[in-house]
């Protein structure tokens, strides 16, 4: 057999091999006795948020946890409804199954969770950071923890370039504005900076060299790629001075050792230390409505981290800020306007959701010299030869343990398919209708690209013939459902109900411009409120 013929039939072999095993042969994984023995905190009695508030913010992620301080700072009360738990940091603490399984203090109420490499494993149904929420056609991933989308993000925060900016937003935001005030303050307040010499330079690293060395055999120059890891954490994890996450591939799943920068250690921590904020986890908001005099009324449901509904209440607040993510605000929303609660809603509810272009990518390693799991992106490139696009490096999380020979990337194509939702009343919950050949023309885009990468450099194992080399079945960065300047004026005012806004990433028009769109979401939300804190409403 010829030798690389040889080499990507074996990549096949291994890779349906490790899902075998993992459909077939995995160890049972933890139940909830031993979740509550580790991590007991989350178990601890929840306390109730007061009956009426000046400011309710639903959610706690980028856009909420923006909003929640600079309020805060403005000497505005503000409560923080969260339905996740408030995860622990340690240096120490291990808060997933030794034996690498994900279990359910990984996902939200599974009870089996397909990776990106495509094997189906098995998983506690509890309340764990990463929800999967499946459409029509496409799964969606998002947070569900205090501190939201940081929690389960790679830790990418790149401004987009201008031009992509503008022909997504049409105008409705002034890029200027964001890139010489905004992107620096949300910069500067997450401490964002490129991965240095001697992290790139390790072992669990071993993908993101490879990686660029493939680029730049195919005619690119990667660009470094700021992100939110404290280097000196992923130090200590290579000198197995903590334990170790993010250099074995657990960052989508949270970094209990503090390695991820993420919103519990800055917006979030400095508005509670305003004491105008404070938080509430475990607590699920399932729907609000305005009453006649205006003031907002919200249902939430308390929860046990098993699921269970420990209580159900109404609160009241004078403003209300939706920061439950694209889809958990755009249910609030269209759930509102269907059900006749917010009455004013205007027909631009529930529209111009977007996934951002995401296609994740699989090509084989140029010499098997094994590629290491370290999680965080060390660049990335822009290709204009077809429909515009960015490859961005990502590390392929492997089967048990098991490295696959994936040098992977995560592609954002430019894309300007928007679905729509609406409300199923016999569910009583949203669909989205959102097109398949969406995703067919992003995945050929950018499988396009990462071939011609891969001939270049002399990739041996071809995974296209197990299906894995381009796939756009989920999106990380779910966009859109209540646009600014459409559903909302250019600041977040959602148009009909006074008081009410949209602050995170259901405002944004279903794309970031072909980055992660976590910086330009922090970002915005930093202008929308600076906006609405200065005329008073």
């Amino acid at each position: 057999m010829h030798r690389r013929a040889f080499f990507k039939a074996a990549g096949a072999a291994a890779v349906l091999g490790a899902a075998g095993a993992a459909r077939g042969t995995a160890p049972a994984v933890a139940d909830i006795g031993e979740i509550r023995r580790w991590v007991p905190e989350i178990f601890a009695p929840l306390p109730d948020p007061p009956e009426h508030s000046p400011v309710i913010i639903i959610g706690s992620g980028f856009g909420a946890a923006v909003t929640a301080l600079r309020l805060s700072q403005a000497g505005v009360a503000n409560t923080v409804l969260e339905r996740g738990s408030r995860w622990p940091t340690d240096p120490w603490r291990d808060v997933f199954c030794s034996d690498d399984l994900p279990d359910g203090r990984g996902y939200w109420h599974r009870t089996s969770f397909t990776t990106v490499s495509k094997v189906t494993a098995p998983c506690d149904y509890f309340g764990g950071v990463l929800d999967t929420t499946d459409f029509g056609g496409i799964q969606v991933w998002r947070g569900a923890a205090v501190g939201g989308g940081s929690i389960v993000y790679t830790g990418c925060m790149i401004a987009p370039e201008r031009r992509w900016f503008d022909d997504m937003f049409g105008g409705s935001v002034d890029y200027t504005e964001l890139d010489t005030t905004y992107y620096p303050r949300v910069r500067n307040m997450m401490a964002l900076s490129p991965m240095p010499a001697d992290v790139y330079g390790s072992a669990p690293f071993t993908h993101s060299r490879q990686w660029d060395a493939q680029i730049r055999k195919a005619g690119y120059e990667p660009t470094p790629s700021d992100s939110v890891f404290n280097w000196d954490i992923i130090r200590a994890e290579l000198a197995g001075a903590v334990q170790k996450s993010a250099t074995i591939g657990r960052s989508n799943l949270g970094n209990s050792n503090g390695a991820k920068f993420d919103l519990t250690q800055n917006y979030l921590r400095y508005a509670e230390d305003t004491g105008n904020t404070a938080i509430y986890p475990g607590h699920q908001v399932n729907s609000i409505q305005q009453d006649p005099s205006g003031t907002y009324v919200v249902t939430v449901a308390k929860l046990d981290p098993s699921g269970a509904v420990l209580a159900t209440r109404t609160l009241t607040c004078d403003r209300l800020f939706l920061g439950a993510g694209s889809i958990g605000t755009t249910e609030l929303l269209v759930r509102a306007q269907a059900t006749g609660a917010l009455p004013n809603l205007n027909e631009y509810i529930g529209d111009g959701w977007g996934t951002n272009g995401d296609v994740v990518l699989a090509r084989g390693e140029s010499q098997l010299t094994g590629t290491g799991f370290g999680a965080a992106s060390a660049g990335r490139i822009t290709d204009t030869t077809g429909t515009p696009l960015t490859l961005e490096n990502w590390y392929a999380p492997g089967s048990f343990g098991m490295d696959l020979g994936m040098i992977a990337s995560l592609a954002m194509v430019h894309d300007t398919t928007r679905g729509r939702f609406s409300y199923d009343a016999h569910r009583d919950t949203i669909a989205l209708n959102w097109p398949k050949q969406a995703q067919d023309a992003i995945t050929a885009a950018a499988r396009a690209v990462d071939r011609r990468v891969a001939a270049a450099s002399g990739s041996m194992l071809d995974y296209s013939i197990v299906g894995l080399d381009a796939n756009a079945w989920f999106t990380a960065h779910p966009l859109g459902g209540a646009v600014l300047g459409q559903a909302t004026d250019g600041y977040g005012r959602v148009i009909g109900h006074p008081g009410l806004y949209v602050t995170d990433g259901a405002g944004l028009p279903g794309s970031a411009g072909l980055v992660n769109p976590s910086l330009t979401i922090a970002a915005i939300a930093e202008r929308n409120i600076e906006e609405i804190i200065r005329a008073g409403k």
